[in-house]
């Protein structure tokens, strides 16, 4: 019966042949001793490099040489299952992706490269799909490991020993194969490349949340700032019609004011706009830059790849081009004060739009109100306080206290017990029946020892009455300043970031003086001095009030 050859290699598996030392089909194919086949190259390579001659596969040993003569059996049905082979690579090569620019190319293709599938790092090459079958099933080739294809696989060996890379040493953090673990780095701290691998892909991940948080703290810090743009725009708004009302009451000598007037907030409002948007434009470059890290660092802890992960991680280990943006923040500037020194110019005239200008400003105010209560461990001994830490006024008798570093040991002086480094705040105190008192903000690092010198550059931001009638602020030489009421409440408003300490008559919402273009470096604490009582005559307390918010 005569057998088709075609259609009997078509009965025959891969494996049968192929050459079990090439591991490629046969080419001139010989059968030796024992039975089994070879290519005749491989073979008698295989016999020349060891003696006495053996069979690959079952071990036997052949004292004499064998003769080798080609089987033209096997050597028509390799023939046939190669072209066979070749006709189905090529119709599948079509599906199969062909080797592009900066892709690994698969190292066994001889016309047109395919792109790897894998890479063996054992075999130190790269296979396409149809190349690495034999990878996946043959015992032998099983126990080789795969990776994602990568190029350069020679750059895996040790240059010095040449030997696969496969382990790590903590020591000197470097690549190291087995022999040098035991020669160069044998009193090393030396691991697999794989548990190296894997601690440094932990190390990643962390990196990754971390950089990921940078990105959400400057996202929200991002959306902080246009909060504040919103909100300067609506100071703005608002202070431009007040401004509008009230120049509309003058006659047209004074509409140069008014249009003065516009001009600073809307300059302030620019500027304010031009700040946000510097700071938001560093801020997305810093986003994209983080987010390129992130993508990098993402895409390195996905690798398989134990070495380039390792060889890549230290550059990946650097911190990011980043600020902390932690105290950066854009705040909307003050525009009261603007709007207050241009009515003062129209005080006569504007005496009813001035009223309704003040309670807008401190209705504005009074929504920083804050809790404040004294500090007992910084009131001077003669000092006498209430319970609740609201009230306090001079005695005549000074108790035995400990002279704390805290503590006021001359001057009728204390604290709050409330400090404050950012933001703003506000409060309010009644002076009902005192002739003389002095109130403020103070700076931590103030002297509290002996005589005092009430100015900023002390650190002090105060005004205070003296001899009934006599009020003055502070400043360093100080100002006298002219009431047209005596205040019988003050309110306090600090704006931290401002640099703006502003005091109020809070019963006639005037303003009675500010202090501008501080700089806040320090914690600021309410100061608050009742002066001695005069034989009783300035023994009411300062009493600090709820505040009375402005409807």
């Amino acid at each position: 019966m005569t057998v088709n050859m075609s259609a009997a290699s078509c009965l025959l598996t891969e494996d049968q042949f192929l050459c079990s030392i090439c591991l490629d089909v046969f080419t001139d194919p010989v059968t030796i001793p024992c039975g089994h086949n070879f290519c005749k190259t491989c073979i008698t390579k295989h016999w020349s490099d060891n003696v006495p001659c053996q069979c690959p596969n079952c071990k036997e040993v052949f004292y004499t040489r064998p003769k080798l003569q080609v089987n033209t059996f096997i050597s028509e049905m390799a023939a046939q299952f190669r072209q066979s082979a070749q006709q189905k690579a090529s119709s599948s090569s079509s599906e199969q992706q062909v080797s592009k620019p900066g892709e690994v190319p698969c190292d066994v293709c001889t016309a047109t490269k395919l792109k790897a599938l894998k890479s063996c790092l054992v075999c130190l090459a790269s296979y396409c799909e149809t190349h690495l079958e034999p990878h996946l099933t043959k015992s032998g080739l099983k126990r080789h490991q795969l990776i994602d294809p990568v190029e350069n696989l020679e750059d895996r060996m040790c240059t010095k020993h040449d030997k696969l890379l496969e382990l790590f040493c903590k020591t000197d953090q470097m690549c190291v194969c087995m022999l040098c673990s035991v020669l160069d780095h044998k009193t090393h701290d030396v691991v697999p490349l794989k548990e190296e691998y894997e601690g440094k892909k932990a190390e990643l991940g962390k990196r990754d949340a971390e950089i990921q948080q940078m990105i959400q703290k400057r996202r929200l810090k991002i959306e902080e700032m246009k909060s504040s743009v919103q909100l300067s725009k609506k100071d703005a708004d608002r202070e431009i019609a007040a401004g509008v009302q009230v120049f509309r009451a003058l006659k047209e000598s004074v509409e140069r004011s008014q249009a003065e007037l516009m001009d600073t907030i809307k300059e302030k409002q620019r500027e304010t706009e031009k700040q946000a948007e510097g700071f938001i434009k560093e801020l997305e470059q810093e986003i994209s830059e983080l987010e390129k890290r992130s993508s990098e660092v993402e895409q390195l802890s996905q690798s398989e790849d134990h070495l380039h992960l390792l060889q890549s991680f230290p550059s990946l280990n650097t911190a990011p081009p980043t600020k902390d943006w932690t105290g950066v923040s854009v705040r909307p500037p003050s525009y009261e004060e603007t709007v207050v020194r241009a009515v003062n110019q129209l005080e006569e005239t504007l005496s009813k739009q001035m009223k309704k200008l003040f309670e807008a400003e401190l209705k504005r105010v009074q929504q920083y109100a804050v809790d404040v209560t004294l500090d007992p461990d910084t009131a001077q001994p003669n000092l006498i306080m209430s319970d609740d830490g609201k009230q306090v006024n001079c005695g005549d008798v000074k108790k035995k206290l400990p002279d704390n570093p805290e503590r006021f040991d001359k001057c009728a002086n204390v604290l709050a017990k409330q400090s404050f480094s950012s933001g703003r705040f506000y409060y309010e105190v009644q002076v009902k029946g005192k002739t003389e008192w002095d109130l403020g903000v103070a700076r931590e690092s103030i002297n509290r020892k002996g005589n005092i010198k009430l100015s900023p550059q002390d650190g002090y931001w105060t005004i205070w009455l003296r001899n009934n009638n006599e009020y003055k602020a502070c400043a360093g030489p100080s100002v006298r300043l002219s009431l047209k009421h005596q205040p019988e409440k003050v309110g306090v408003f600090v704006d931290y970031e401002e640099g703006l300490v502003s005091f109020y008559d809070a019963d006639a919402a005037a303003l009675i003086y500010s202090f501008t273009g501080c700089c806040f470096t320090q914690k600021l604490y309410p100061y608050f001095s009742p002066s001695p009582n005069d034989g009783g005559k300035n023994s009411a307390p300062l009493i600090i009030s709820p505040v009375s918010h402005i409807k």
